[in-house]
């Protein structure tokens, strides 16, 4: 039926519009991608629908999807099928061993049968399926296009943060006055921050409040910590802060998986890039380059301080362990989740001031 951008997805489901029945999501931005999922899933569920969820690479399988797809329910005839496509499927499944034919066309069969499963009439409810990925694969992409409803998660341009603030205010059920959107977009930067700024304000705000710039920075408010405080203090290497703040934000009700997912891989993966490119001895025209920002973004700067902290050696360990821990989070391995990311900042944090007093008299 359609295409859409995260950005109008979003706006729509606000505005309470209805969708297709079958929904897939991808792109570069894991933060609209979790966005656009949860709005989705808020939609569908308004109409009483029951939710079964599904994590393929992570105990679940393509088949047992579509067979959920399939197979009728007596207790649950219309219902909501959530399925996520974790991003080390399609990597393990396209392995280049002795077997990498066969998985390959294991892979292909699946992605045909999930087209399939999009282009009939026959889903009993609705269907949201997201992959972890940039794109969708081509067929899956094709059917959702003509039977569904594909949105696209692209990063936004640094001139649609605002637009992005306004609709994100939107969905937290709250207004924005004049000029507070851009204050928004001017201060924070990015959309994570952004987001946690909004939620911030809303707790001290009646449901359809209009917020101002003060009530968007009054100290009240900043007592419930932002998801951005949190991205500083692993820059700057400040492992007491950065453990405190993340036990106050789980403490006020922020789920680990989505700060882990959209905060902390990002800020690590925008760290070990920038080390990648001062190890070449490249400068921040370079890292601007490579990260897609301008030269006086905070985020580009935060990145490049981050990276002479701590290291491409120690930020490459540390990301492959933030990985790890999503992937476990995601397939129910990990019960103490705080636990394992407090764990993990600290083999990130300690010791990297030694480590780049090392480097500097190399």
């Amino acid at each position: 039926m359609a295409s859409d951008t995260a950005l109008g997805f979003i706006r729509s489901a606000a505005r309470g519009a209805k969708f297709p029945a079958a929904i897939v999501i991808a792109g570069p931005s894991a933060f609209l991608r979790e966005r656009v999922f949860d709005a989705a899933r808020r939609t569908f569920k308004r109409e009483g629908m029951n939710y079964r969820s599904f994590l393929v690479g992570g105990g679940d399988t393509i088949e047992r999807v579509i067979a959920e797809l399939r197979e009728a329910d007596l207790f649950a005839g219309r219902r909501i099928v959530a399925c996520r496509v974790l991003r080390s499927h399609r990597e393990r499944d396209s392995g280049e061993d002795e077997e990498g034919g066969a998985e390959r066309g294991t892979t292909a069969g699946g992605e045909a049968a999930l087209a399939e499963a999009i282009g009939s009439a026959g889903i009993p409810g609705a269907f949201i399926l997201l992959y972890e990925r940039d794109t969708a694969p081509a067929k899956v992409r094709r059917a959702a296009e003509s039977q569904g409803m594909l949105v696209n998660c692209a990063r936004p341009y640094e001139n649609q943060l605002s637009q992005y603030a306004e609709v994100l205010a939107a969905e937290g059920g709250v207004k924005l006055a004049r000029g507070a959107a851009e204050a928004l977009a001017a201060r924070f930067g990015d959309l994570p921050a952004i987001a946690s700024a909004l939620a911030r304000a809303a707790i001290h705000q009646e449901p359809g409040a209009t917020l101002d710039v003060a009530a968007l920075t009054d100290p009240a408010a900043a007592r419930v910590p932002a998801v951005f405080e949190l991205a500083e203090s692993i820059s700057r290497g400040d492992a007491a802060e950065a453990l405190a703040i993340l036990g106050r934000a789980i403490a006020f009700g922020r789920d680990p998986v989505e700060l882990l997912a959209v905060e902390m891989i990002p800020v690590m993966r925008r760290m070990m890039l920038a080390a990648a490119v001062l190890e070449k001895r490249g400068g921040p025209a370079q890292i601007s380059t490579v990260l897609g920002f301008s030269p006086t973004s905070p985020l580009l700067t935060r990145a490049a301080d981050g990276a002479r902290r701590y290291g491409l050696a120690r930020l490459k360990a540390a990301s492959r362990r933030a990985c790890e821990l999503d992937a476990g989070f995601k397939s129910g391995l990990f019960q103490a989740r705080e636990e394992a990311l407090g764990a993990m900042l600290l083999e990130l944090m300690v010791g990297a001031g030694q480590a780049t007093a090392s480097r500097a008299r190399r």
